[in-house]
């Protein structure tokens, strides 16, 4: 009896993360949204209006994401994924006192015809945040939405998402 071959290496897999079962405990969000505060007061205070009309829009597209929240090299980052697990995130919004930026996972691979895309390290690109307005942009959606189709673990149709402080984060913070 002949033996079959299998292919060699992963088969890439889209899988709809499962949403979350219960809703995030009112006093866990208001705890996590407290440490959110106190890390853009760190970072960004002139950008809290800003961050927050950025944030509602960002949540509006994708209800069912994750923001995980955590700090990097000056920086105050908010990861959208589509689970609790940090390197599953397609979006990122970064802030510090020089401005706002949004990353997009597997940005080398998502077409820019308007040219808006800076290079970050790898294959993540970025684009410069004015306010909640720059998301609404054609271009932008379209980068946004390109982003998405990419993303290999899409998010869950139905359910809400957590505020999730990465625990490195989070210790920091008491």
């Amino acid at each position: 009896m002949p033996a079959t071959k299998k292919p060699a290496g992963r088969k890439s897999v889209k899988v709809e993360a499962k949403a979350l079962e219960v809703a995030q405990p009112a006093a866990a969000r208001r705890s996590a949204e407290a440490q959110l505060s106190s890390l853009i007061e760190k970072y960004a205070p002139a950008h809290l209006r800003t961050i927050s009309a950025i944030r509602r829009a960002l949540r509006k597209r994708l209800p069912t994401a994750c923001e995980i929240v955590y700090e990097y090299n000056g920086f105050f980052v908010i990861s959208y994924s589509p689970s609790e697990h940090g390197y599953q995130g397609v979006l990122a919004l970064r802030g510090s006192a020089e401005g706002l930026r949004l990353y997009l996972s597997r940005g080398k691979e998502i077409p820019d015809p308007a040219k808006l895309l800076r290079k970050a390290a790898g294959e993540t690109r970025w684009i410069d945040l004015e306010g909640a307005s720059t998301l609404a942009r054609a271009e932008v959606t379209a980068l946004i939405e390109a982003a998405l189709a990419l993303n290999r673990v899409p998010f869950a149709r139905t359910g809400a998402g957590w505020v999730v402080m990465s625990p490195s984060t989070a210790r920091k913070r008491k």
